[in-house]
């Protein structure tokens, strides 16, 4: 078991693109074991290569109750439905904090395994936001800006106040 440090807000690699995994090989599946043995450590229900300063476009996710973890390499988005949901957001980089965020309800993605097979998957619900959440790291995107300016703001002073404790 590795767990690996998570870079923590506002560190400047949470801003920058993923590089794609062109290399499906023994490396690869060290960082997904790291990645998954990081996120149930912290814990998290998602987590991306970033989020442990590798810059590459690798995203795990393992919701409760659901059917085990699911690895998602160079994943994209094909389609999102009209439909918006809005969920409570939080961040392995930002513990502490988590404030609602509107999302797609539905999503189409492509990605690959860790094998380097391609797949595909339409989505819904929870895992749909958290795909939509963790492509965003991966593309630097962080969750907090998809706040309004005042509710970022608000966030970053109570995240402040929180990590001087």
């Amino acid at each position: 078991m590795t767990v690996r440090p998570i870079v923590r807000y506002p560190d400047a690699r949470l801003r920058l693109p993923a590089e794609p995994v062109v290399d499906f090989d023994d490396e690869l599946g060290t960082l997904v074991t790291d990645l998954i043995d990081t996120m149930r450590d912290a814990p998290g229900i998602g987590i991306t290569a970033p989020h442990i300063g590798s810059a590459r476009r690798v995203v795990v996710i393992e919701l409760p109750g659901a059917d085990g973890v699911r690895v998602y390499v160079n994943p994209e988005i094909l389609q999102a439905s009209q439909e918006m949901i809005r969920h409570e957001e939080g961040s392995i980089s930002m513990p502490g904090v988590t404030e609602e965020v509107e999302r797609h309800a539905k999503l189409s993605v492509r990605y690959r395994d860790p094998d380097g097979n391609e797949r595909s998957e339409d989505t819904e619900g929870l895992l749909a936001v958290c795909l939509q959440h963790e492509i965003d790291q991966l593309d630097g995107m962080f969750w907090i800006h998809r706040l309004s300016r005042l509710k970022r703001e608000r966030l970053i002073k109570r995240y402040e106040k929180l990590a001087r404790r």
